[in-house]
């Protein structure tokens, strides 16, 4: 896939320094001769970890010949601080070196417009592809093996070892430690250990351990706690019965363990990723998952935070099927029937005392919302996808910063981890008052009542980046925070007055036909904030090409574009040609003055031909 114009690869640049190269700096020029892939990604976006995941057999089936390059472009505040990209880096096993970027000096370089994208550069140092979102990994393969073999012949592929260093491994009880459960037969706690692909039983107190349950080594295996493997496991929830629930996040899985035997066994998925078009229904072990999160009993059911799709699924243990219950899989915050409301990778469940309702963590809105039994979707605290912050005060006015867990509390009220904020927030919905509980807790990610609940006023909290629980008193009195607001840090996109012309550019990959077996093998979506920012062109539709006309007297706003494109292989011989799903949302801010552009491309695969001319 390769451009009509020649574009040379602009320098790798970013204030934050190299990580996983035993402290060297690099350049393009040290990687002349080899296939690099640059891999932009930030650590909350679920696609970006998704596509870690991708890479991994990439990176060691063609170790001699391709480079991966992390530039970690930051979203959120927190990201921006370099600790934090050390943690990341370290708490997702990435296996290359990373550029940490906090000014997104590199991303403009290379005119990157979404989280995640890929940028393929060949071995004289020319851009030859770029892809917006996941999915890409089968053209981005084929395209490296018809690197490899152009560049043998040339003589301009250089074979040799990665520049990857691995930082030094740390000793400790726990690794970035996810989620927290208590075992009512024996009051001892039960953490998801994350990094290290395990659960470990923890006595009463919160530190000793009792055993672990799994071997350490990432993969999907029943059996006893020595034999069973996970993949960064994370929420926990007690199914009628005693049974213990695993969302097993990155194996796609929902897992069962016995607490008396720490047998393990898989309730749910297929081991592959959820993709659009297929099933979202049906028996449990047929139908795949996407990133399940953190998981919650309400209503008869096990509720699944399915992080990977923006929505939140059920799981039946009377019928053993799965369902996709609420979200659209839509990425933003929109209220209203379930099946109709926008999700943003909800990460924490919790379901209140009264069990009227479940409470969500829906961390890419830094959002604290709700779901009732009669299927209706509210937003307690939070405002969209880009306004973030910590202040305290009404509901309407809070903010929080990526919150990944939430704990509902005796009195109706509820703690929330506010995990980028490094504090314990709470929500009193008698009062519509959002105050702070504490703060110094290094991105804490769950929070479990350490007794029955009756008057106890502790919590263990997850504290992740610093691998451990922390007992916490719940103080009459909140902690006093001075208030700070932020929004998301791109530059927006100066644009005309009147009539935009959106181009989502889509190059089915080599060797691959778009699929239009069963109907329009593309979908776009278009929407708006503030919605007024759009006089025409919102909405639905298949062709990826759409004129847009912007409303007189709005200034500025977000576009928020959702592109989707099938292909399959095009092999006229194979009646059952493998298929490929495309698919990236983008939120572009944009502001509007004369003599901004006219056309707004978005690239989905290929390059955009006007823009590389």
């Amino acid at each position: 896939m390769a451009a009509h114009a020649r574009v040379r690869a602009p320098e790798l640049i970013g204030k934050g320094g190299w990580l996983n190269t035993g402290g060297t700096d690099l350049t393009l020029a040290d990687l002349r001769g080899r296939i690099v892939v640059l891999d932009f990604w930030t650590f909350c976006c679920i696609n970006c970890l998704h596509v870690l995941d991708e890479l991994r057999e990439l990176e060691e089936k063609h170790r001699d010949t391709v480079v991966i390059v992390g530039v970690h472009s930051p979203k959120f505040v927190h990201e921006a601080e370099h600790q934090s990209v050390i943690d990341a880096v370290e708490r997702y096993q990435v296996e290359h070196p990373v550029l940490d970027d906090p000014e997104l000096a590199t991303w403009k370089q290379y005119a990157v417009r979404a989280w995640p994208t890929l940028v393929v550069v060949d071995p004289e140092g020319y851009v030859v592809a770029q892809h917006a979102g996941e999915g890409h990994a089968h053209a981005i393969a084929a395209l490296v093996e018809q690197l490899e073999r152009e560049h043998e012949a040339k003589g301009t592929l250089r074979r040799g070892d990665a520049p990857y260093v691995p930082p030094e491994p740390e000793a400790g009880d726990l690794r970035f430690p996810g989620k927290a459960l208590r075992l009512p037969e024996s009051g001892h706690f039960l953490v998801s250990d994350t990094t290290r692909h395990q659960l470990v039983e923890l006595e009463a107190d919160g530190e000793t351990v009792v055993r672990r349950i799994g071997t350490g080594e990432r993969g999907l295996t029943d059996g006893a706690p020595g034999q069973a493997r996970f993949s960064e496991p994370q929420g926990l929830a007690l199914l009628p019965g005693g049974t213990v629930a695993v969302a097993d996040t990155v194996n796609h899985a929902l897992r069962a363990v016995d607490p008396a035997t720490g047998e393990v066994t898989t309730l749910a998925g297929t081991g592959e990723q959820w993709w659009q078009g297929a099933p979202d229904s049906g028996p449990a072990r047929e139908v795949a998952l996407s990133s399940p999160w953190d998981l919650a009993w309400f209503d008869g059911r096990l509720w699944i935070a399915m992080a990977g799709v923006h929505q939140l699924w059920t799981y039946d243990p009377e019928t053993a099927t799965v369902a996709a219950a609420a979200g659209t899989t839509n990425e933003g915050l929109a209220d209203g029937p379930a099946a109709e409301a926008w999700f943003a990778q909800p990460s924490g469940l919790s379901t209140s005392h009264d069990g009227a309702h479940l409470w969500i963590a829906d961390s890419e809105t830094s959002a604290l919302r709700t779901l009732d039994r009669e299927g209706r979707v509210r937003t307690a605290v939070g405002t969209g996808l880009f306004d973030f912050g910590h202040r305290d005060g009404s509901a309407e006015e809070a903010l929080l910063q990526h919150p990944l867990g939430v704990t509902a509390l005796p009195d109706g009220s509820v703690a929330v981890a506010d995990t980028y904020n490094h504090a314990l927030r709470r929500y009193d919905p008698a009062t519509g008052e959002v105050t702070t509980l504490a703060t110094d807790l290094r991105e804490p990610s769950g929070a479990v009542l350490a007794g029955d609940g009756d008057g106890d006023p502790h919590l263990l909290v997850v504290e992740s980046a610093r691998h451990r629980l922390t007992r916490l008193r719940l103080p009459e009195e909140a902690v006093r925070v001075e208030s700070v607001a932020h929004r998301t840090q791109r530059a927006a996109t100066e644009v005309a007055p009147g009539t935009l012309q959106l181009d989502v550019v889509f190059q089915a990959p080599a060797g691959q036909k778009l699929d239009e077996r069963y109907g329009p093998s593309t979908r776009l979506l278009v929407s708006a904030t503030p919605p007024e920012l759009l006089a025409e062109g919102e909405g639905q539709g298949s062709d990826l090409r759409r004129g847009l006309r912007l409303a007189d007297g709005v200034t500025e706003g977000v576009l928020h574009v959702s592109a989707m494109a099938a292909s399959c292989d095009d092999d006229g011989e194979n009646e059952y040609p493998a298929c490929h799903v495309h698919q990236q949302d983008w939120g572009v801010p944009v502001r509007v003055t004369p003599g901004g552009a006219t056309r707004l491309p978005l690239i989905l695969a290929g390059l955009d031909e006007e823009a590389a001319g």
